[in-house]
């Protein structure tokens, strides 16, 4: 994909042009409206007393295997965290909020923002029980990465997990992403080491990525009990 044919005077191969390429705006902070959930900017004062109550639901603390930090069994220590979070730009957090009920659901973040190469990373993404396998999470993915390519104009856009994290891997997958590969003793996490998998999606990528999205995501796809008519990563294959 990447070696088009490209050549120099001297024979040598190179990139293709990228035409009229200017250096991307930094990702706001303003929500995001969806149909199902809605992105925040993390607000502790309004946010800390939902995301508390959501993640205590993970009584085994399953959630926080593959995350840097975590678990937090006090509720102080957890908005001591989500504060300092708050006020960082990368990685940029943002609240995942139900549009039914207005409850704090989960949390996730652009983090590696490359305005200057268009290249950005979803992660943090914290996920409680609440949240896992649901619309809403899905939708919350497709929210950020439609900031990313539609809003902002990012050409690549990227997922980075533990090698042994699975969940996340498959989870990329559906997503659409495209695994690169994986960087071996990529980093130290809680005392342990931490090979890293790569996936990415391309600005080329995301017409077809998107249009699977909101072929998903339309009503028209759940029976009567919220059960899928088509899968994710089948209506992205069919508009690839």
């Amino acid at each position: 994909m990447t070696d088009d044919g490209t050549t120099n005077p001297l024979g040598q191969p190179i990139g293709a042009e990228v035409p009229g390429w200017e250096q991307r705006p930094h990702p706001p902070r303003t929500p995001i409206e969806g149909r199902i959930c809605r992105i925040e900017p993390l607000d502790p004062d309004r946010h800390a007393g939902d995301l508390f109550a959501a993640v205590s639901a993970d009584t085994e603390g399953r959630m926080w295997t593959y995350l840097p930090y975590g678990p937090f069994v006090e509720e102080d220590l957890y908005r001591a965290w989500l504060a300092e979070a708050a006020t960082g730009s990368d990685p940029l957090f943002y609240t995942i909020v139900d549009t039914a009920t207005g409850k704090a659901l989960g949390l996730a973040s652009y983090l590696r923002i490359d305005t200057r190469n268009g290249s950005i990373e979803v992660g943090h993404v914290a996920y409680p029980p609440a949240l896992q396998r649901t619309i809403a999470g899905t939708e919350a993915q497709f929210l950020l990465m439609r900031r990313a390519f539609d809003e902002l104009g990012y050409r690549r856009y990227e997922w980075k997990c533990n090698a042994l994290n699975d969940a996340s891997k498959r989870a990329a997958e559906r997503y659409g992403f495209t695994y690169e590969g994986t960087f071996r003793q990529a980093a130290v996490v809680k005392g342990r080491n931490r090979d890293t998998a790569w996936f990415s999606i391309l600005d080329s990528e995301w017409p077809a990525v998107r249009a699977g999205f909101e072929a998903w995501l339309g009503p028209a796809n759940f029976d009567g009990q919220g059960r899928q008519t088509q899968s994710l990563a089948d209506l992205i294959g069919l508009h690839s």
